[in-house]
């Protein structure tokens, strides 16, 4: 096969460049392709999907189609955290709210690799829904709570499960750490009482991690920690109360932030479990009985009341979730049916980006 090398070719005639035969461009797969170190306006042939693909400074485009390739962040609400009573052992943190992103090579949650992007068309309304924290839960004497688990959020025919609920105090007889509101898009953490160790819920693949166990030692009860998006919650240890598992950081807004962290166990006479990295709320201990809430639009979960022998525990709310879609400059997005946007549309080199924290639709033109 000829091979030719150049550094600049001009016009043979008038306004075109003359090809004596078919112009055949560089054949990729799409693995291939993504191995690549691409600027902007490099232009394949990829035999995977058997189209024309120009490369737009983030993503890869099929030339000649008209819908609108959108990167996405989408995140759910997280759990709250379980609430304990008078002078009993100590609940577990509630788990991040799911984590599901395409933007660029950044891992999507539970250490899973990007997905793929979404092509959507234009002048068409697309359902986002932010799903919502779990509530805060208070106890009373000699009754203790689980926490509520998050709701989902969703783009299009996308969603992210809510973070599971904190584990409330542990028994084997009637199992009562356990239930379906555990696990989510990231578990709940575990809860303790009296030498029964309760299990951290479970998460769910590709969203988030499970949650951490608590435990029963001489110096007294702790609960575990939530999962977050990118680590599982960590187990109680020596009466403390377990850390909730970490977020993923993503620069799909032009800079790197952490969102859906777990929330952290409580304790009934150690330390509380410190809130996961990415909004999760940190667990409460004796003296500091209220778990800290979930940070909005992060998903972070709940921390889980602490609580002595004169205070009831009292849970974190889960923080809200929230969606973000990423799409070439050369396009706009506009909400509506409730959909609000603090910041609005925004630039970030050749793409734009909007943020969006309340449910309604989006439309593309």
């Amino acid at each position: 096969m000829s091979q030719l090398e150049v550094n600049s070719i001009d016009k043979y005639n008038g306004n075109n460049l003359s090809v004596g035969s078919q112009l055949n461009l560089k054949s990729y797969t799409t693995p291939q392709r993504d191995a690549l170190t691409s600027v902007a306006g490099d232009t394949i042939y990829n035999t995977t999907t058997s189209k024309l693909e120009y490369y737009t400074g983030s993503a890869w485009v099929q030339s000649g189609d008209t819908k609108v390739p959108v990167q996405y962040v989408i995140i759910a609400g997280g759990g709250s955290g379980g609430a304990s009573p008078t002078g009993y052992g100590s609940p577990g943190g509630g788990g991040a709210g799911g984590y599901r992103s395409s933007y660029a090579s950044e891992n999507t949650g539970g250490g899973k690799s990007t997905e793929l992007l979404a092509y959507v068309a234009k002048s068409t309304n697309y359902t986002v829904t932010i799903g919502a924290g779990g509530a805060a839960v208070a106890s009373s004497t000699g009754a203790y709570y689980g926490g509520n688990k998050g709701t989902f959020s969703q783009f299009s025919s996308i969603y992210s499960d809510g973070g599971g609920a904190g584990g409330r105090l542990y028994s084997p007889a009637t199992a009562s750490n356990s239930g379906a509101n555990r696990s989510g898009g990231s578990g709940g953490g575990g809860g303790t009482y009296n030498g029964a160790n309760g299990p951290g819920g479970n998460g769910i693949t590709g969203q988030g991690y499970s949650g951490g166990s608590g435990a029963s030692y001489a110096q007294g009860y702790a609960g575990g920690g939530g999962g977050g998006a990118s680590a599982a919650g960590t187990g109680s240890t020596s009466a403390n109360g377990g850390a909730g598992g970490a977020g993923v950081t993503s620069s799909i807004t032009g800079s790197g932030v952490a969102r859906a962290g777990g929330g952290g166990g409580g304790s009934l006479s150690g330390s509380p479990g410190n809130g996961g990295t990415g909004g999760g709320g940190t667990g409460g201990a004796s003296g500091a009985a209220t778990g800290g809430t979930g940070t909005v639009n992060t998903g972070g979960g709940g921390g889980a009341g602490g609580g002595d022998s004169s205070t009831h525990g009292t849970s974190g709310a889960g923080g809200s979730g929230v969606v973000i879609l990423r799409y070439p400059n050369t396009f706009s997005a506009a909400l509506a049916g409730g959909a609000t946007s603090s910041a609005g549309e925004q630039t970030t080199g050749s793409d734009k980006y909007i943020q969006i924290e309340a449910t309604g639709t989006v439309t593309f033109s």
